[in-house]
């Protein structure tokens, strides 16, 4: 950060936004966080990548004043630690959820810190700036950034996303493995990130550039002399006599004469030789991070580079729509809902920052439409009409996966539709790819399973055919509702309310047991509280902490306002909801699905990780699920604490999160957090107990803690995990594909009990 009383009209365009530097740091060059266990006070490729991009963010939100709001100014921001909550508050207002922009730029680092423990990348010097490949490593730099930009123009961010984390990890390593910072240099290299200039001064293959060093810190091993060099590392490829090492216990080439190395990696003289230089390295790469970010906003301008970080509170919207003779009454209510949010929201930050519409039939579907333009959309939408078929099933499940592949993480997708699935036999991918997109699957059928009318059909049909569709929203954390044609358009109405951001509150049980209430906690930071009741309900009631009621009768009452829709309740609290603990109770036929909804900004993000520890660069790999047998991290991320309510009051403190089985409820397990980094970046750590990692199977999170004053807070994960017996991670591909195709393979990683192999 700067201080104060430093005149802005003196601060160059990077330096400018350079808020945070100059402070002492809170967190090596090192991969993420974990590596801090090794290394203390080192900066990591977590912390360059993350702050860099909240420095650009906060340059794009200056040069572009919010629609309706005051402008921001930079003096605000001097002085503070600047945090994604923080900056989404003062440009979008209070409680705008940073929750996106976080999930994206967790990509990124993972993918930059991925780089350190891929078999592909790990000990390829080009992609290290070792072993004086310097040109190379350029080369290799400027490809990955080219990449980035043909992704993110193909409209594919995930991939986008990877090859910047690649791209920002070989740039921010160029500081630290090469001499540049020895050479006094003060400022980025001018000619990395542009290809046409040739780097200058190179040293070549016969010129020594190091002295034997035989401690641990060599602060004066580098020869006399101003060209440019990088260390060796590993035997591949060997060290030519007088050459300089990476350094460090794990480098084999530094016990080979001249001894020592120039890393300068971390603060610990064990891993970097070169320690001393540590933060001087780090400053400079930070500011070629920042001018990496910038040249690519150039490229993509604002709206793609907005696009390619998510830098929007707003969710997307997708639908997924059943287009057989029957469904004009469905088609109808999806244009009225989708017209009613592109109105309402135009203008405003929760505008969708991206529209999906994938149309199904038999035996057809797709193709996918997307825009970002909401009128397009809505032109799309309003030319679709229900023609044809009208027999069961449908391709339903095939024009939903289509749908995932093409809507941000983090998003809701609806789909419309009348009919079960031909296409049953993709119920696994699909639920696999809910869990990796993170999206939320709501199906809206008008047709009951106990019904026997209805469309033609080729076959009798089984009354679990809907099963697919429950699988999928159970996996997803999405809801399947029945209901009938005439309440279709208010049924549909959620879509409204679903396209915000929600939090799902835990249920002690999930189940409705006759006689036995189900529980809820509410708390000061919830607003908009919504129960959800669906299924054959005789009665129920809900009891609030202070013992005041209210029945299923339709209107107002005392704590809100319900609504029923066939076989689906929806209760919506009145505004503030009072906190501590509320109880459902329902008398039912069956087993009634009940889900207790509301919006707030505190919320969290969560990952899993392997701690790899014995290596040149300890960090934790990341993994997309756990792996049995295998000792695996919880990292959470809690998002919202910067809009808490309370600006400069006591932060709210989390200490543990509760494991429980999926669908039933019963708890396996309560692991306690520990906090990593400044509390005010919310970041916690929990080692999985063996014995849910013994254990197939899914299961859900639900963290827990306390409000500054002691009150009880919790948040549900909204999806489910699996532990699963093996995973198989695959390195990224190339731009514009979302698969791989046989003449370039990717490579592949096997994670079971027995470790890892490549």
């Amino acid at each position: 950060m700067l201080p104060a009383d430093v005149p802005l009209s003196h601060l160059g365009p990077s330096v400018l936004l350079l808020l945070q530097l100059l402070l002492p740091p809170a967190s090596a060059f090192f991969p993420n966080i974990w590596s801090l266990l090794a290394a203390p006070g080192s900066i990591t490729h977590q912390d360059l990548t993350e702050e860099a991009a909240l420095n650009v963010t906060l340059q794009l939100f200056l040069e572009q004043p919010p629609p309706g709001r005051p402008p921001l100014r930079l003096e605000d921001f001097l002085g503070r630690t600047l945090l994604a909550d923080d900056l989404f508050a003062a440009y979008f207002g209070p409680g705008s959820p940073s929750r996106r922009f976080r999930a994206a730029l967790g990509e990124v680092s993972r993918a930059n810190a991925a780089q350190d423990f891929l078999p592909t990348s790990k000990n390829d010097p080009d992609l290290h700036f070792d072993a004086e490949r310097l040109g190379q490593g350029r080369t290799r730099l400027v490809e990955a950034l080219r990449e980035t930009v043909a992704a993110a123009r193909a409209l594919d961010y995930t991939l986008a996303r990877q090859r910047l984390g690649a791209a920002l990890h070989a740039l921010q390593d160029f500081y630290s493995h090469s001499n540049w910072v020895e050479l006094g240099r003060q400022q980025p290299h001018p000619h990395l990130l542009w290809p046409r200039q040739e780097l200058q001064s190179l040293a070549q293959v016969g010129d020594p550039t190091c002295s034997d060093c035989e401690e641990l810190s060599c602060p004066r091993n580098l020869l006399g002399f101003t060209l440019l060099t990088s260390g060796y590392f590993g035997t591949h490829p060997p060290k030519p006599p007088g050459k300089c090492s990476h350094g460090g216990h794990f480098d084999q080439s530094s016990s080979q004469p001249p001894r020592g190395g120039i890393n300068k990696d971390s603060t610990s003289p064990g891993f970097s030789p070169h320690h001393m230089l540590h933060l001087q390295a780090a400053k400079l790469a930070l500011l070629a991070s920042i001018q990496a970010f910038n040249l690519l906003r150039s490229r993509l301008g604002d709206s793609g580079f907005s696009r390619l970080l998510d830098i929007t509170p707003a969710s997307s919207l997708s639908f997924v729509l059943d287009t057989t003779g029957s469904m004009g009454e469905e088609i109808n209510a999806a244009k009225i809902q989708a017209r009613h949010i592109v109105e309402q929201r135009r203008g405003t930050p929760m505008e969708p920052t991206h529209y999906v519409l994938v149309p199904f039939h038999d035996p057809g579907f797709g193709p996918v439409f997307t825009t970002s333009d909401p009128d397009h959309f809505w032109q799309q939408l309003n030319e679709m009409h229900a023609l044809g078929g009208g027999d069961e099933p449908e391709m339903c499940l095939s024009a939903l996966e289509l749908a995932l592949l093409h809507t941000p993480p983090f998003s809701d997708i609806f789909v419309f539709t009348d009919a079960s699935p031909k296409d049953a036999f993709l119920t696994n991918q699909v639920e696999s790819l809910t869990q990796e997109r993170r999206c939320r699957v709501t199906f809206l059928v008008t047709e009951d399973p106990s019904r026997a009318q209805g469309r033609a059909r080729r076959e009798v049909l089984s009354p679990l055919r809907f099963e697919p569709y429950e699988a999928v929203a159970l996996a997803s954390g999405g809801e399947v509702i029945f209901t009938e044609d005439q309440y279709i358009e208010d049924v549909a109405a959620i879509i409204g309310d679903s396209i915000a951001d929600l939090v799902t509150l835990p249920l002690e049980s999930r189940v409705v047991v006759a006689e036995r209430p189900l529980v809820f906690r509410v708390d000061g930071l919830l607003r908009k509280v919504t129960v959800w009741i669906h299924g054959e309900v005789s009665s129920f009631w809900i009891r609030n902490p202070a013992g005041v009621s209210q029945g299923q009768e339709e209107g107002e009452g005392p704590l809100g306002h319900t609504r029923r829709f066939g076989r689906f309740w929806m209760m919506s609290m009145n505004d503030p909801p009072q906190s501590g603990t509320w109880e459902i109770q329902i008398t039912a036929k069956g087993t009634p699905r009940v889900r207790v909804q509301a919006q707030t900004s505190l919320d969290f993000l969560f990952h899993f990780g392997i701690p790899m520890e014995d290596g040149p660069h300890p960090g934790l790999y990341p993994l997309t699920q756990p792996v049995a047998g295998l000792q695996t991290q919880l990292l959470v991320e809690v998002t919202g604490l910067g809009s808490r309510g309370n600006p400069g009051g006591p932060l709210p403190h989390f200490s543990h999160v509760v494991l429980r089985g999926v669908p039933q409820g019963a708890e396996l397990g309560q692991v306690p957090l520990e906090p990593r980094g400044p509390p005010e970046q919310g970041l916690f750590a929990a080692s999985l107990p063996p014995t849910l990692l013994s254990t197939l199977g899914p299961f859900s999170l639900e963290l827990v803690g306390q409000d500054g004053a002691g009150r009880g807070l919790h948040r549900a994960a909204p999806q489910p995990c699996a532990v699963v017996p093996v995973l198989l991670e695959r390195s990224p591909g190339f731009p514009g594909a979302r698969h791989h195709s046989p003449a370039q393979p990717p490579h592949c990683q096997l994670f079971g009990p027995s470790g890892s192999l490549s």
